[in-house]
């Protein structure tokens, strides 16, 4: 897979700022826009509680993702990627990362608070690759 995620440095900006706010748990939002074959744009970010209150997993109410999608829809967009913070470790996905992400078979963009680094990462076959973010 050679696609990308389009993510503005606004919105880069602001993820990572609310995922600074909400430690010393993780953070997490779902990101709304369009899919190409070549990329998936961001156009939104909708900003969600973490309900698990955790400072190692997160987790976003399956009414929130509903409303979301539903909105998204009435807009002729999609949800295009899942962020969530990783406080005190690497941009990398954890084995629970990689469990959930066959749920929801998005894009996934992990912002570290140890690092400040931003990673984007797809499940793949069961393979865990990474996307860049441009």
């Amino acid at each position: 897979m050679n696609k990308s995620i389009i993510l503005s440095e606004k919105d880069k900006e602001e993820l990572a700022k609310y995922a600074e706010a909400e430690k010393p748990y993780e953070s997490c939002a779902i990101l709304v826009g369009n899919e190409t074959d070549e990329n998936w744009t961001v156009k939104e970010i909708v900003l969600t509680e973490n309900t698990t209150k955790s400072e190692v997993m997160f987790t976003i109410s399956p009414d929130k993702e509903f409303e979301v999608d539903q909105k998204a829809k009435e807009s002729n967009m999609e949800i295009v990627c899942i962020f969530h913070s990783h406080p005190e470790s690497e941009a990398q996905p954890s084995e629970t990362d990689k469990k959930f992400m066959r749920v929801n078979p998005f894009p996934w963009i992990i912002y570290s608070g140890k690092t400040k680094e931003m990673n984007c990462f797809i499940l793949q076959d069961e393979n865990v690759k990474q996307i860049s973010i441009i």
